[in-house]
């Protein structure tokens, strides 16, 4: 773990000479953090980073020669260390190659500050400092997932899930395509699913993984009827549960425990709404979001999976669903273990 007696070092790596200002003034704004180098070409950062040695770097996707996606790669796979995307743009192919970063090893993604004068200067300046604060202390590593034996569904008295209630945050959109990639197309079930995220990200989101993945992927709407085979996705800032009726709510009630959307709501929704027909699966991500639903789920007599440690690149919310009683199982075991549960339930 970094000594953070002294503040986390912060590599930029951005060709815009304006923007290298700006965050420039947002990181040494914070005692927490510091700026030990700043680059406008991936090239030059690759080179420095023996030199650097950035606790975290702040890297922009568009840039000239190597772009961020391709630096995202050689960086993860020759020095691991925390990257930040900072996406200017919330179209196709941005947003595309920014969910392509994270799949690569990139952590999270946070909107570029446009300029003093913007409106949105100042939440962009403190999301952008939280994050490079926060993943400045993720211990990144070369990760290859072992091979572990098919672990047999043991009897139980807990309900068949009709829904998947799924939870996600740091780290979550590479391991969501990997868990979906091994579901069926045709899944007997709808997906409801809270990824934290960026409000402006999330349709981006949604239509990233939709692209990537087998199921149909959307967001979701107020009143909808969730349909099988489907991810229902939460919109940005909105909570997203289901309803007696078996109706998707969204809506924008103040935040649980600083988290809208909460995965704690969608799960706790399950436990009432369906009586505890549904199974949870809470991924990787930091703080505790999902746990108090996954309890109220379990005594409800549902269903709920977390992601081992071995697996996670935060082992923050899984975690707290495994203390609450949620099965623990490796990324890769998630799906096998669904796909038996609900083949079971048939």
């Amino acid at each position: 773990m970094p000594d953070r007696t002294t503040p986390a070092r912060v590599m930029i790596v951005e060709d815009s000479i304006v923007v290298r200002t700006l965050l420039t003034h947002i990181i040494n704004d914070d005692p927490r953090l510091t700026v030990a180098g700043a680059f406008a070409t991936a090239e030059e950062a690759i080179a420095a980073m023996p030199v650097v040695q950035p606790d975290v770097i702040s890297m922009d996707i568009r840039l000239p020669g190597i772009d961020g996606l391709e630096a995202t790669r050689r960086i993860m796979a020759d020095r691991p260390t925390p990257i930040v995307v900072i996406s200017a743009s919330m179209d196709g192919g941005a947003m595309g190659n920014s969910m392509d970063a994270l799949r690569a090893g990139a952590l999270s993604v946070v909107e570029k500050p446009v300029g003093l004068g913007d409106a949105a200067y100042s939440r962009v300046a403190q999301e952008i400092r939280v994050q490079l604060k926060i993943m400045s202390d993720v211990a990144v590593v070369r990760r290859r997932l072992r091979a572990a034996p098919v672990l047999p569904v043991p009897p139980t008295r807990q309900r068949a899930p009709t829904m998947l209630l799924i939870a996600a945050s740091t780290g979550g959109p590479p391991a969501l395509a990997r868990l979906f990639a091994a579901l069926p197309a045709d899944l007997p079930i709808p997906v409801l699913l809270v990824q934290h995220m960026g409000a402006s990200f999330m349709t981006g989101f949604a239509s990233w993984l939709d692209s990537v993945v087998p199921q149909k992927v959307a967001i979701a709407g107020h009143g909808e009827m969730p349909r099988p085979g489907m991810v229902h996705v939460a919109p940005g800032d909105a909570h997203l549960t289901v309803s007696r009726s078996g109706t998707m709510l969204v809506h924008h009630d103040a935040p649980v425990a600083g988290q809208r959307p909460s995965a704690t709501r969608l799960i706790e929704s399950g436990a009432s709404a369906l009586d505890g027909a549904a199974m949870a699966v809470v991924l990787t991500g930091m703080g505790e979001d999902g746990a108090p639903g996954v309890q109220a789920l379990l005594a409800a007599g549902g269903q709920a999976v977390a992601e081992d440690a071995s697996t996670s690149v935060v082992y923050g919310m899984p975690a707290a669903a495994q203390r609450m009683g949620a099965l623990s199982l490796p990324l890769d075991l998630i799906a096998p273990h669904i796909r038996r549960v609900l083949e079971r339930a048939r």
